[in-house]
């Protein structure tokens, strides 16, 4: 027997959620002075599809600063060309205002190789105030551009803002930090994950520790196991450059996932301010490891083969243009890890993403410990209650044991579920408020991007050497043969 009552309710009515904003109170609600914002990549997809239309969001918000909106990249613009790239991308998102109007008003588009002094240098004399570099880059040029930065004088005040992946292994990002640090000061560099900017995951704080219903079982004493998802119905999409590098493994566990199981996991922080939630994060994530430390074990990986998604015919990843079938680059991926601390001893957590599968599931699942027995009349045995923190759409459905209905004796279960409606800013325009308002609290500190990558390490070696198979499975399915434990 299962029931479920489902109700259009606010977080508070349901869960009685904290509001982030009131958490991080007065620093993230500090106005500071005009920013330029110079965007290196501003042609590139994830500008004009996330990026510029986040940025929108946040300039009709009320709680923008004044921008002055720089792109380059190598290709050249007109004016009117670049000014109808940030309309439009502003149009996916109906912002209007003072303050959208002024950086429409006033952008402009200088075209340029962005490792050249000579050009960096003339984008910082064209800015009109304190300038945010965002690097809307792949890995290695983001590095190459950093380098050249050392050979320009930068502006006091100054502020960093790195896309993901930063580097691309553990010994990249440490050579990375060291050069950024010699730039500015760790307070004005954004390693930006806008998945921390999801109003679901910000949510988890309060849930986790703002509820007596929740806050004393988050334990292995109670929990049984818990899975993160991040399965998507999508193929390539055109981003063979970009994703034939990386894979499932590095585009979406490496960064976004890791930090979500950090959220899940960590200790409640004193505060919620930058120092106090960041350093938190960072010792449940210097606790975490590949479940019985070999990634032979602990890992799978796979790759879409031609297939059919909601009528829509898919070619074999591998035959895609600008793949490489040599680089046998994963578009599913999945570890398993535990988290070696007294609260989370012997709970197994999986990580798992994937494209061109025949379902999007794109959520955490807590699975909750039976209870040990049932008393003498009631039937149906234990049942395991879950909480389902679902991503995208942004909702949250906890399924508890209840018993009544056609025999008011025999176990099922209900489900109370709530759903969050559209928040004020994208999740891009919730990281922006953080950089222009100088608050790194949904930015990933550098020994956080160290600890990740070497989190993920040995699999990727192990992939590399061929230790772990590269497993097909058709696109549009659910999976790989044999994966089904998983779903």
């Amino acid at each position: 027997m299962a029931r479920k009552l489902t109700r259009r309710l606010s977080s508070v009515e349901l869960f009685a959620l904290i509001d982030l904003q009131g958490l991080k109170g007065k620093e993230s609600s500090r106005v500071t002075d005009k920013r330029t914002m110079i965007i290196f990549g501003a042609t590139g997809d994830l500008s004009a599809r996330l990026l510029l239309p986040g940025l929108g969001t946040f300039l009709q918000s009320g709680r923008s600063v004044p921008v002055h909106l720089i792109g380059t990249g190598r290709s050249e613009r007109t004016p009117e060309q670049w000014k109808g790239v940030v309309k439009k991308s502003f149009a996916t998102q109906n912002v209007e205002g003072p303050e959208v109007d002024a950086t429409l008003g006033s952008t402009v588009f200088i075209q340029g190789d962005p490792a050249d002094p000579r050009h960096l240098q003339k984008l910082l004399d064209a800015a009109e105030a304190s300038p945010v570099l965002y690097f809307a880059l792949p890995p290695q040029a983001t590095s190459d551009l950093c380098d050249a930065l050392q050979h320009v004088d930068l502006p006091e005040g100054t502020t960093l803002a790195f896309e993901k992946p930063f580097g691309t292994d553990v010994a990249s990002v440490a050579a990375l930090n060291k050069t950024v640090l010699a730039l500015v000061p760790e307070e004005r560099v954004h390693r930006t994950d806008h998945f921390l900017g999801r109003t679901t995951v910000l949510n988890i704080i309060g849930l986790r520790f703002a509820n007596r219903l929740f806050e004393p079982i988050w334990n292995a004493d109670n929990i049984e196991k818990v899975d993160v998802f991040y399965d998507e119905t999508l193929g390539l999409e055109n981003r063979a450059q970009y994703y034939d590098e990386a894979g499932a493994l590095v585009d979406m566990i490496q960064s976004h996932l890791l930090q979500i199981l950090g959220l899940v996991t960590m200790d409640a922080p004193s505060a919620i301010d930058a120092v106090e939630f960041r350093s938190s994060l960072a010792r449940v994530l210097r606790s975490t490891r590949l479940k019985g430390g070999d990634p032979r074990t602990a890992s799978r990986r796979a790759v879409y083969t031609a297939g059919t998604i909601n009528g829509r015919e898919l070619p074999s990843y591998q035959s895609e243009d600008g793949v490489d079938a040599s680089r046998q680059t994963d578009t599913l991926a999945e570890i398993e890890v535990e988290v070696d601390t007294a609260r989370w001893k012997g709970v197994p957590f999986t990580l798992r993403s994937g494209k061109a599968l025949g379902a999007s599931r794109k959520e955490v699942l807590i699975t909750f410990k039976p209870v040990t027995r049932l008393p003498s009349g009631l039937t149906g045995g234990p049942k395991t209650d879950t909480l389902r923190i679902v991503l995208n759409p942004d909702e949250i459905e906890l399924t508890v044991s209840a018993n009544g209905g056609g025999n008011p004796f025999e176990m099922g279960q209900v489900t109370l579920s709530s759903s969050f409606g559209d928040g004020e800013l994208t999740p891009y325009g919730e990281v922006l408020n953080g950089i222009f308002h100088d608050d790194p609290l949904l930015s990933i500190r550098g020994d956080v991007a160290e600890r990740c990558w070497e989190i993920v390490g040995p699999v990727v070696q192990a992939w590399q050497a061929n230790e772990v198979p590269l497993e097909k499975y058709r696109a549009g399915s659910r999976g790989p043969a044999g994966w089904e434990s998983s779903y």
